[in-house]
């Protein structure tokens, strides 16, 4: 990925009423290449380079026809599998309101929710070959909480992919730090073939987020 054109001391000046960590926040922002990358190459964020690094990696787009994209917001992944795979169908969902996308499916609505499976599958024709999930949980500020919180979203996911998945399909999704717990890696391993963990260089060094990786889906019991 280019990163010319950076400026290493780009400082935010200090302004009323904004505190010191949202300061840092946009500095962080204003000097980080992906970011830059991100508005240069039209993604809506630079989350969008980390499903593409995966990409390079696992080859998880190769060849797909239906795609799920669970935490859709604000849009970056689904731009990539577009861009990489135009005559795919994708659909995504969110809590958030997401900007339309050329193409994809967004349904505004809990994950959680009962109908929210129904939903997802009325909107493609057919099973998905891929179901990735970005989605974490609103932060408490209880470290132990949230990553219970998150990883119980991963969990829906992984369950969601287990029962709608087109045989040799594959699942992504975002985990914390400890990575994916013990029940969630029996599941995945019972089902797919191969399952590992990954940290793509767009993640930052400081975040405490991984991907489990679970490719060639078994099919169903």
């Amino acid at each position: 990925m280019a990163r010319s054109g950076r400026n290493p001391d780009k400082r935010v000046r200090s302004a009323r009423g904004r505190t010191a960590s949202s300061t840092r926040w946009l500095e962080r922002q204003l000097n980080d290449p992906y970011v830059q990358q991100a508005k240069a190459e039209g993604y809506r964020s630079r989350a969008a380079y980390k499903l593409i690094e995966l990409d390079e990696k696992f080859g998880l787009l190769k060849g797909v026809r239906r795609v799920v994209d669970l935490g859709i917001a604000p849009g970056g992944w689904s731009q990539v599998v577009r861009k990489q795979v135009p005559k795919a169908a994708i659909v995504g969902i969110d809590l958030l309101e997401v900007e339309p996308i050329e193409g994809v499916a967004i349904l505004q609505m809990d994950f959680m929710a009962d109908e929210a499976p129904a939903a997802l599958e009325a909107a493609l024709d057919g099973p998905p070959d891929l179901i990735m999930s970005d989605m974490a949980a609103n932060t408490v500020g209880h470290k132990q909480t949230d990553h219970l919180r998150t990883m119980g979203l991963v969990e829906a996911a992984a369950w969601f992919a287990v029962e709608n998945l087109a045989e040799g399909g594959a699942f992504l999704a975002k985990v914390l730090a400890g990575g994916t717990d013990a029940e969630l890696l029996t599941l995945l391993k019972k089902h797919f073939r191969t399952v590992k963990h990954a940290k793509p260089p767009a993640s930052r060094k400081g975040s405490s987020e991984w991907y489990v990786v679970a490719q060639g889906f078994k099919g169903r019991d």
